[in-house]
């Protein structure tokens, strides 16, 4: 009875050593899957279709605030109540993720301040769309890319990054061997992956904004949220066709494009901040 008792103890030993260091390589993996909520940007899950996925998603389809918006004459304004974009970032861990959506980077801390009329928004993560969102008098660009910040409060501000064609942009040649490896990277339909970055530094976009547009709208993708506030940046940077394929190729077959549809203003202004016009 003895020796019977002595070996199942040595088994359990074994089968809990066993579960430990399955445990342990899951842990240094450098890549993870998360679960996710699905849509799309075609077909049945598309952006017509958002806000009957969900309850929670209901503002896509009844929302009167909506983004993103064609940036046309007729609904501009230039404000002279408008102050300098400024933004503070620094350093920080980082996380490449891919929710099958959009591709981006997620902070880990604080890693940088955006003002927004002497409110302050501290920057979470950043993703990419292509093509571009925003239009700007009907022209719509390669890509996008939004910085999004949260209050304190859980209110919400954007800063918008319009691209075209040209040299390698700095950011993402940074990360490019690790878009490879996301692109690598096979997870369940519904889940993200996600890969260490260790230390990004984005301090190259607090550069001085002597142009931008601002106005009051909603996240892009489910939910929809309102009242975020929009900053899109007059100046316009460049991506290289390589970096904008690398960008695309770990995402969903149906998320490639992955811009949505433009939205009414329904009677909103955007407003204009230009440096050079007050002067």
């Amino acid at each position: 009875m003895f020796k019977v008792d002595k070996a199942i103890a040595i088994m359990a030993l074994r089968i809990c050593f066993l579960f430990l260091v399955i445990a342990l390589l899951l842990a240094i993996s450098t890549s993870t899957c998360v679960q996710n909520v699905s849509f799309s940007y075609s077909g049945a899950t598309g952006p017509e279709k958002w806000g009957s996925l969900s309850p929670n998603f209901s503002a896509c389809s009844n929302g009167k605030i909506q983004s993103p918006v064609d940036i046309v004459k007729g609904i501009l304004t230039t404000s002279k109540r408008l102050k300098p974009l400024t933004r503070v970032y620094g350093a920080s861990n980082a996380t490449l993720f891919n929710n099958g959506f959009n591709l981006g980077v997620q902070f880990e801390g604080h890693v940088g301040t955006l003002d927004v009329d002497g409110k302050n928004y501290d920057l979470k993560q950043m993703h990419w769309h292509s093509p571009s969102e925003h239009r700007l008098n009907g022209v719509q660009f390669p890509a996008e890319l939004h910085l999004v910040h949260q209050a304190s409060d859980g209110s919400m501000s954007v800063v918008s990054v319009l691209f075209q064609f040209g040299k390698d942009d700095i950011l993402i040649s940074k990360i490019k061997d690790k878009l490879t490896e996301l692109a690598q990277e096979t997870c369940k339909k519904e889940e993200d992956a996600h890969i260490p970055l260790g230390t990004v530094d984005i301090n190259e976009f607090q550069k001085k904004s002597r142009k931008y547009f601002r106005y009051v709208g909603s996240l892009t993708v489910p939910p929809c949220t309102e009242n975020v506030v929009w900053n899109i940046l007059g100046k316009i940077r460049t991506i290289s066709q390589d970096q904008l394929n690398a960008l695309k190729a770990p995402l969903d077959a149906d998320c490639k494009n992955n811009s949505r549809p433009l939205q009414p203003p329904n009677g909103r202004k955007v407003e204009l901040y230009d440096e050079r016009r007050d002067q």
